[in-house]
């Protein structure tokens, strides 16, 4: 039998949350452990787990996993979702990057003092600068590279729900990202990940910024 993955991070969305998709896309069962004291991030520095002193970490075969884009990347490999061969898997690590610099623009909304111009900073971005890439290459193709399922579709469905939870209706000028959107959350997996109850994280509150706050010994919003 298998040895389960093991999720360390909050219970909250975070870098964590491409992870937890990219998991359950994958088809893979994975548990969590929540960090919500001090003491227990104290403990995984103690013990040498956390690489560079940080969180999200991920135990899954044999071995303890930091850094976000070094995990989705061995998830990616592992479960056959990084192309064929070496030109795809740098167009998918391109998309994927760029899409993790979208989604780390929202996740650093709640610890910022006044979140509305970066709100606007954040749309306008999305409009101009990331979203036409995805609709001009969904306009030839089902999937964006290597006709296939990568970490990069996964990340783009991921986004796109994060956008609209932000933005409703941003993605009315872009239908064939729209149309990508619809086509993914039919997966059976995704589709039961985006259910109540399931493992996805809602959209942080004061008590999850609260407990990254405290675990982390920050005294203060760290952003303006």
């Amino acid at each position: 039998m298998a040895e389960k993955v093991v999720l360390y991070y909050f219970n909250g969305r975070g870098k964590m949350e491409s992870i937890r998709w990219l998991l359950t896309f994958a088809g893979v069962e994975f548990e969590e452990v929540f960090l919500t004291k001090r003491e227990q991030y104290v403990e995984l520095l103690k013990d040498g787990s956390l690489m560079f002193q940080q969180v999200p970490m991920v135990e899954i075969d044999g071995m303890k996993l930091i850094q976000t884009k070094a995990i989705l990347n061995y998830i990616a490999e592992k479960y056959n979702l990084h192309g064929k061969d070496i030109k795809d898997r740098v167009m998918i690590n391109m998309y994927s990057e760029g899409l993790t610099d979208l989604m780390e623009m929202i996740m650093m909304l709640p610890f910022t003092q006044d979140p509305k111009p970066k709100l606007e900073n954040i749309e306008t971005k999305a409009k101009e600068r990331y979203l036409p890439v995805f609709e001009k290459v969904l306009c030839e193709t089902v999937h964006l590279v290597g006709g296939k399922h990568s970490m990069a579709d996964v990340l783009l469905a991921e986004c796109t729900l994060m956008l609209e939870e932000k933005f409703p209706g941003i993605l009315a000028d872009f239908r064939n990202i729209k149309s990508f959107q619809g086509r993914m959350t039919e997966n059976l997996f995704i589709k039961k990940f985006l259910q109540s109850g399931s493992k996805r994280k809602p959209q942080p509150d004061e008590h999850y910024v609260k407990t990254v706050m405290e675990v982390f010994d920050i005294k203060k919003i760290p952003f303006q």
